[in-house]
């Protein structure tokens, strides 16, 4: 039960209350810049429009007017992100007893029906990625990668003495293949790797604001936004036919190793997508299949 003090009349600023409890959790700065800019949009929105005088007032049609305003400058994939983040805020100041309900509930029930799950997305050509990946200076930047992915970290859980704040979008555990142009990424990233903060040890870490920490999904959509900005490969309310995001790069590869294997077998394996039947073919025949198909198939990007 929630106390005198979390009653949502006793919250001067529920927005502030809610970023300050994400911060406890350990979520990056940038990852609250980005809930408090669309927060702070969404309560300028309802006071202006509707007189509230707080966001803890407001119902399911002023949640559904704001995501209606959006419509006139953003694309649907950006909409959908934005009513996310009201959606996590609403839900979370509920379950602490700070707010009733949750307005936003039926209103992302409704929005999922209309985004489109499989846009017609931006076509860009290897040389035009090799171009991209060789502008990109830093080696933390250059190829995130990993030789073991595990299905089993979600958010949350406590894996090697870190709770983890993000899940790995893997239906079974993966071996991805290092070829040589992986190789000399990894071992240039390696050289400046900082000490890990986290007793988990992740491979790849903050060499910023958060210094030797884990990279969060935020810091990566905000690196990758970074470089596809500089190239014109992202705007702002632009979605995912023009924006180049992190989930881009899934298509990519799909899209260029599906093309020169012919073997979607292999590739929804590499995805970490595939069903019980498919990846056990692969698994028990990793070394003549898997690794040889990839090897001499993947494309270089340097």
């Amino acid at each position: 039960m929630a106390s005198s003090a979390d009653a949502p009349d006793a919250i001067e600023d529920p927005i502030a209350y809610f970023l300050d409890d994400q911060r406890y959790h350990g979520k990056s700065e940038r990852t609250l810049e980005a809930y408090e800019r669309v927060l702070r949009q969404f309560e300028g929105f309802v006071r202006e429009r509707f007189d509230a005088e707080t966001v803890s007032a407001v119902g399911r049609r002023e949640c559904m007017a704001w995501v209606h305003s959006l419509r006139e400058r953003f694309e649907s994939s950006t909409i959908a992100t934005y009513a996310s983040y009201l959606n996590r805020f609403y839900e979370y100041m509920n379950r602490v007893g700070a707010f009733e309900a949750n307005p936003m509930v039926l209103v992302m029930e409704e929005l999922s029906e209309s985004i489109d799950a499989n846009p017609t997305r931006r076509d860009i050509s290897v040389p035009e990625m090799r171009g991209f990946v060789g502008s990109i200076a830093h080696p933390l930047e250059r190829r995130p990668a990993s030789l073991f992915v595990d299905s089993e970290p979600a958010r949350g859980r406590t894996v090697n003495g870190e709770e983890r704040t993000a899940s790995n979008k893997r239906k079974r555990e993966t071996v991805i293949p290092v070829d040589d142009e992986l190789r000399r990424a990894l071992l240039e990233w390696l050289a400046i790797r900082p000490d890990p903060v986290s007793p988990a040890d992740p491979l790849f870490l903050d060499t910023r604001d958060s210094w030797g920490e884990r990279l969060e999904p935020a810091d990566v959509q905000y690196v990758v936004e970074k470089h596809a900005r500089e190239r014109g490969w992202h705007r702002t309310g632009g979605g995912a036919t023009e924006n180049v995001t992190p989930h881009y790069f899934r298509h990519f590869f799909t899209t260029h190793l599906r093309d020169r294997t012919g073997d979607r077998g292999i590739v929804k394996y590499l995805r970490g997508d595939v069903a019980d039947d498919v990846i056990d073919t692969y698994t028990h025949n990793w070394g003549d299949q898997v690794r040889t198909v990839y090897e001499r198939n993947v494309y270089s990007l340097c």
